[in-house]
């Protein structure tokens, strides 16, 4: 597949609306305003169509300003409706943007029915076509869409610059902005004035509906990725200029909607990152409860045996009564295999048993077990039969440190609830 100079120009306009809305909605999905993004850019389409009725052109002047007004209106409906009716956020957003929504359907299909303001344009886009209206400025020929959209990426970025700390500051905490004189409210119909500008912006390239793929899939990735606000802005900006290379790509190869397949990429894109993410991926989190669970099951194996060494001395655990303990599946064997390659328990002529170093491993779960039994029974006053269960939990996680503060609250007991001796530190 050979691209042409149109295809570079397409990828290049595809890029520059990617990183502006991936920008931006970064600061949505932080602060759980997502549907906000869509709801905006939903929104916009009557201010549109009000603008042309009210100007009769549809130059981007009066079109962008019809846009922001509505836009910004719709933030403002959303949040009062929310504060004063008491209803959930989202609730609020879906009946305001639904409502606008179908309000600019109808007036595009009956108002302006006899002029050129295509639904299907504004909805869907024409990103194919920004190479056939180019325009020369600085020297420089360019499509008429990567002038404005790169006007629009330059102002999204020293926003971005220039409020970094306030928005930072908003979007975690909104209260705390509120305590350090920092205006919340501004802040926040600031940031809505940015997207209501990009979205309008980027209306003729990717139109109404797919610019919120834009404006949420590179956010949503990032925060997947990583958990620093200036790598997430990086990261989001990444992934667009991806989405519009491969998108755009994969669109020329299938011959389909440019738009869409940049969307699509988007959500694949989304998706590796849902399944690879180093920490919240579903591969890393089934990796780290895989091994979470494989140490719970090895240290109790160790204090099972400390309590059999306990009880009956040198004779080992045989494999049956293993089993009857703590089960004999994949798990367990596994379990098994760990310890003994740690060099925690060897098997012998009598059975499993603990190594020095096991013993002694195996001495401080059991430690932390029956201090954390003594400290419930002398602090809860709780019946001995709900005692064990959440001990053995808690004996997993206890650390050095907590393990002398039990010990100093329980006044260094020796002797746990069910009478068993507490072994010494």
């Amino acid at each position: 597949m050979t691209l042409t100079p149109d295809d570079i120009w397409v990828m290049l306009v595809g890029s520059l609306v990617n990183v502006s809305c991936g920008l931006l909605g970064c600061y949505l999905v932080l602060r759980r305003l997502s549907l906000l993004g869509d709801a905006i850019s939903h929104a916009i389409l009557p201010g549109l169509v009000v603008a042309f009725m009210l100007s009769g052109s549809r130059a981007i002047v009066p079109m962008f300003i019809g846009a922001m007004i509505v836009g910004l209106l719709t933030a403002f409906l959303s949040q009062t409706i929310h504060r004063i009716a008491k209803v959930p956020e989202d609730a609020s957003m879906g009946v305001v943007f639904t409502s606008l929504f179908a309000l600019g359907v109808i007036l595009i299909n009956n108002v302006a029915r006899d002029v050129d303001l295509d639904p299907g344009c504004v909805l869907y886009g024409l990103i194919e076509y920004v190479p056939f209206d180019m325009q020369m400025h600085f020297g420089i020929e360019a499509p008429r869409a990567a002038w404005l959209l790169a006007i629009v990426m330059v102002a999204v970025i020293v926003f971005i610059a220039l409020l970094y700390k306030e928005l930072k500051i908003v979007s975690f905490d909104a209260q705390l902005a509120c305590t350090l004189g920092i205006s919340a409210t501004i802040v926040h119909y600031l940031l809505m004035a940015m997207v209501a500008a990009t979205t309008v912006a980027a209306f003729e390239s990717v139109g109404s509906i797919l610019v919120v793929a834009m404006l949420i899939t590179p956010g949503a990735t990032a925060h997947l990725l990583t958990d620093r606000l200036g790598r997430m802005l990086v990261i989001a900006a990444v992934h667009g200029i991806l989405s519009a290379v491969f998108g755009t790509a994969l669109a020329i190869y299938w011959n389909t909607s440019v738009a869409g397949m940049m969307s699509v990429v988007a959500g694949g894109q989304f998706g590796l990152a849902l399944i690879l993410a180093p920490r919240y991926g579903l591969v890393s989190k089934w990796v780290h409860r895989t091994l979470l669970t494989l140490r719970i099951v090895r240290e109790d194996v160790l204090a099972l045996l400390y309590r059999w060494h306990e009880s009956f001395g040198e004779r080992g655990l045989s494999g049956v009564e293993l089993v009857r303990a703590i089960g004999g599946g994949v798990t367990s064997r596994l379990a098994v295999i760990g310890l003994r390659r740690l060099k925690l328990v060897r098997i012998g002529a009598e059975g499993l048993k603990l190594t020095p170093a096991g013993m002694e491993r195996a001495r401080t779960l059991v430690r932390s077990h029956r201090l954390w039994e003594a400290y419930l029974a002398k602090h809860f006053n709780l019946p001995l039969d709900h005692l064990h269960e959440p001990a053995e939990r808690v004996e997993h996680f206890v650390t050095p440190s907590m393990r002398a503060r039990i010990a100093e609250h329980v006044g260094d007991a020796d002797i746990d609830p069910h009478g068993k001796r507490i072994p010494p530190s």
